[in-house]
């Protein structure tokens, strides 16, 4: 971790959806740099949040299992935290879809909840939003910058999008200072694998390590940049000590494009096991495809130094040696 993020020692942090892969990680990393951490997670099922996720560390942070939803709770957590990352969220497509009004719940007035707690009564709070580039929609050109127009495919995408802008709202007229990091297919350990629902590279990984077949809708030739967890977080911890991100949105992606038929293989080599074939696309999910996808990040490095210093082989080499070791702590039957 950069001598840069030390300053987090002693600093009172909060993050939502703390359970969950990235904020588990996140946690992670700020307990071993002397951070007071609480947890904030729902634990609702099929989204993520897993208690193994920081075995451990329990010792060393808090958890209150809450929903963010809750104002009354929320009104409470926030009053001494200093730096807030919310990484609480709905993030599968194609649930929205399915069921819009709790996606509309999750990821706007959950949202709204914590802000207003935050401007009610800790105004000082530095928040930190994990927004995703799926507020892009179908790419107009690549690689997309943050100029690029905000226009969703679907409902996750709209709703991802209004919390993105009340956070903005809420930094431009009420002085709650915050920004959004809208991250590209990050990767990595911890990250959900029971179902494919939440992305899926996640889902890849689990059945190249399980030795199944892997299907990829059309020819594979779609492109994707994915970033691998370690350098999300150090992008979470240098967003949180700047105040130059304050109302401002930045992409958060990898180094490079990669076709998702050069993934597969390269995860199948990295696994030594799985293999893959080609299929139609489901009808839902055509429905809603971007097609390729890259980001440019050149805003967000220009502005805090970050890189992403993990390359896709060694991420996914990561990545499978962790399933490999904990895979069923992350099936249906875990406890």
């Amino acid at each position: 971790m950069p001598a840069r993020n030390s300053t987090y020692h002693g600093r009172r942090v909060m993050i939502t959806g703390g359970l969950g892969f990235i904020g588990s990680n996140l946690a992670r990393a700020l307990v071993d740099l002397g951070a007071d951490v609480l947890l904030v997670d729902s634990l609702i099922p099929d989204y993520g949040g897993n208690l193994f996720n920081v075995e451990g560390f329990e010792s060393r942070l808090r958890i209150n299992v809450a929903d963010v939803r809750q104002s009354s709770t929320m009104n409470y957590l926030v009053r001494d935290r200093e730096i807030i990352f919310n990484l609480a969220g709905q993030v599968s497509h194609i649930d929205s879809m399915r069921d819009p009004d709790t996606d509309l719940e999750i990821n706007c007035r959950a949202q709204l909840t914590l802000l207003e707690a935050c401007r009610r009564h800790n105004p000082a709070a530095k928040v930190i939003y994990a927004g995703t580039r799926q507020v892009y929609g179908k790419p107009v050109s690549l690689p997309v910058d943050e100029r690029h127009l905000v226009r969703p495919t679907d409902i996750n995408g709209i709703n991802k999008a209004a919390g993105e802008y009340y956070h903005l709202v809420y930094d431009s007229v009420f002085g709650v200072r915050a920004c959004s990091l809208r991250l590209t297919n990050v990767y990595g350990p911890r990250q959900l694998v029971k179902h494919n629902r939440q992305g899926f590279i996640g889902w890849f990984i689990r059945l190249a390590v399980e030795g199944r077949e892997i299907q990829i809708y059309g020819d594979g030739s779609q492109l994707r940049d994915f970033v691998y967890v370690d350098d999300v977080v150090d992008a979470f911890l240098l967003a949180g000590t700047s105040d130059a991100v304050n109302g401002e949105v930045f992409n958060v992606g990898g180094s490079e494009p990669t076709s998702l038929r050069d993934l597969v293989q390269m995860l199948i080599q990295c696994a030594g096991s799985g293999s893959v074939t080609f299929v139609e696309w489901p009808a839902e999910k055509k429905a809603i495809d971007i097609g390729s996808f890259y980001s440019d990040s050149t805003k967000f490095r220009s502005t805090t130094d970050w890189a992403p210093r993990v390359d896709l082989r060694e991420g996914l080499r990561r990545t499978v040696e962790y399933y490999r070791a904990h895979l069923p702590h992350y099936l249906e039957d875990a406890s």
